[in-house]
């Protein structure tokens, strides 16, 4: 199994780092992709190996994409790729998780119209505004969406990450 993580410059670093382990504490294959390949830098100074360039994203490679919060997001959703790459996603029904910003880059990629979801309180009035039927909660799990809003929710967020791919690999 093989997971995708998209972030970019100023990412919440446990946010980002939490589900890349974890994943592979799991047995999962995990890339970590951004705007160009290299280093991105985390809001509190972890520096990220980034492996694969959006460009070069193959979406039917992977079976779940993990879009972690921070500042990373609101540079994202202009990035064309990200977008598509999100959409693909969900037309595909693969598992999309999303936590604190990250949703920014669903609410852009314009796949949450009428889907349970949470994210950070500064986003919940664009993420209603998208179509979301927004909850606050520490995780939403609506089908192949799992939702949280901050790092002190990433126990739970994983917890349904690890939860829902377990399921979709039966």
């Amino acid at each position: 199994m093989k997971a995708l993580i998209i972030s970019a410059d100023h990412f919440e670093d446990t946010e980002l780092l939490f589900p890349f382990y974890r994943l592979q504490e799991e047995g999962w294959e995990v890339d970590i992709a951004s705007i160009a390949k290299g280093k991105i830098n985390g809001k509190h100074g972890y520096e990220v190996s980034v492996n694969r360039a959006l460009r070069d994203i193959n979406p039917n490679e992977y079976d779940a994409l993990i879009l972690p919060g921070g500042k990373a997001p609101a540079t994202l959703r202009k990035e064309r790729a990200a977008i598509e790459i999100a959409q693909d996603f969900f037309r595909r029904n693969k598992l999309v998780a999303a936590i604190c910003h990250g949703p920014q880059i669903l609410v852009t990629a314009d796949v949450l119209t009428g889907r349970r979801a949470t994210c950070y309180r500064s986003v919940a009035e664009e993420l209603k505004e998208s179509g979301a039927l927004y909850e606050d909660s520490e995780v939403v799990v609506d089908g192949n969406l799992v939702t949280s809003r901050q790092p002190s929710d990433l126990p739970a967020f994983m917890r349904e990450v690890v939860s829902q791919l377990g399921k979709a690999s039966q």
